[in-house]
Parts: structure tokens; C-alpha cells; sequence
């Protein structure tokens, strides 16, 4: 599995071929920095660590401020695993490195969203 970080910018409505109206999501994904590759021999299994969106330094621990520091990168609000990234990303999973949409998916390749709502209640 390989994947990417993003977030819900709106809604919007698009016209199909043959004149259907299509609502689609607008998300705004990337880029991401990897800061963290996880591998067997260290931790036990494979994985690739992403961080997305900008974070104030004075609202990060010293902790997370450290982990960030080693991929020499600003603090970030959102920081996702993916397992199993496929290998034929291996040239993108360095620390440090940003990815994009464009690196990781193709025009026309169908994907699975995973959403958080904000738990507002009902």
C-alpha cells in the first residue's frame, strides 16, 4: 500500500461526458516529508513515515521537535504510517524527502479516501 496525506479544501460539482452532474470532493494532498523509515531489522516490520501541514514550534513537544530535527524539516500537524510502501517508490523513501501526488499516483488511477470527521456530535 502506498499512500499520501491530504485535506478536505470543499465540495464542488462537475459536469460529466454525457451530462451528468457529478458531485466530487476537492482535497488539497501534498507534499509530505518523510520523517521516519521504519524497517525489520530495527523495528520489526516495514514502514514509511509521512508528515503533512505546517505547525507553530512554540505547540510541538520537545519530543516531536526532536523527531522532526532529525529529518530536518518544520514541525507538522499530521504525522501517518503507511505500511508497505510499495518498492517501486524505494528511490522516495529517504528522511527528509518530500512527496508529492504526481511521484506516487498516476492521472486516471482509481484510489480509497480514508476520512476523520471532527466529532461534533449528533
Amino acid at each position: 500500500m502506498s499512500g499520501i496525506i491530504g485535506k478536505k479544501i470543499g465540495m464542488t460539482s462537475v459536469f460529466s461526458a454525457d451530462g451528468r452532474n457529478v458531485a466530487c470532493t476537492v482535497v488539497e494532498a501534498g507534499p509530505c516529508v518523510v520523517t521516519q523509515v521504519k524497517n525489520e531489522e530495527t523495528d520489526g516490520y516495514k514502514a514509511v513515515q509521512l508528515a503533512y501541514d505546517e505547525k507553530k514550534p512554540k505547540n510541538t513537544s520537545k519530543a516531536l521537535m526532536g523527531h522532526f530535527s532529525k529529518a530536518s524539516t518544520t514541525p507538522k500537524k499530521k504525522v501517518v504510517e503507511f505500511r508497505n510502501f510499495r518498492e517501486e517508490f524505494d528511490h522516495l523513501v529517504e528522511v527528509g524527502k518530500e512527496v508529492s501526488v504526481g511521484e506516487v499516483f498516476s492521472e486516471g488511477e482509481f484510489l480509497d479516501a480514508i476520512g476523520t470527521s471532527k466529532g461534533k456530535g449528533f
